[in-house]
């Protein structure tokens, strides 16, 4: 239960300054008051849906066709899936087989495709 709360804090705070840095964002609003154009905020709209309805690995696919794109909207809007993805509870995430390793690897993946690995490298192997 530690080493899970641990990686959901290096998973929020890798997040946070992502979003803070490449955004001018602050995480402290809620996820979509974040995002202003519209078919940005219909994706992360449809994306938390999912989540919520716990279809993580539909939502998580959905990601992953949208950051083929490498475009700037598809990575904010895949980091605000993230941001809140990890602030699911464990309980959660496994009674819809999703874990927070999984959450882990996905933004690895995520900033990888982006060319940001320095930055997963330093807050996630720790």
């Amino acid at each position: 239960m530690l080493e899970q709360d641990y990686i959901m804090r290096l998973i929020k705070e890798m997040l946070r300054m992502l979003l803070k840095l490449l955004f001018h964002i602050d995480l402290k609003n809620p996820i979509t008051e974040l995002v202003e154009e519209s078919e940005e905020k219909q994706t992360i709209e449809n994306l938390i849906r999912l989540i919520d309805q716990g279809n993580i690995n539909e939502a998580e696919n959905e990601v992953y066709d949208m950051i083929a794109e490498k475009g700037r909207a598809q990575l904010k809007t895949a980091l605000l899936f993230y941001a809140y993805l990890n602030e699911k509870p464990n309980d959660f995430l496994e009674t819809n087989h999703f874990s927070r390793e999984e959450i882990k690897q996905g933004v690895e993946n995520l900033v990888e495709c982006y060319g940001l690995e320095s930055v997963a490298d330093t807050f996630l192997d720790p």
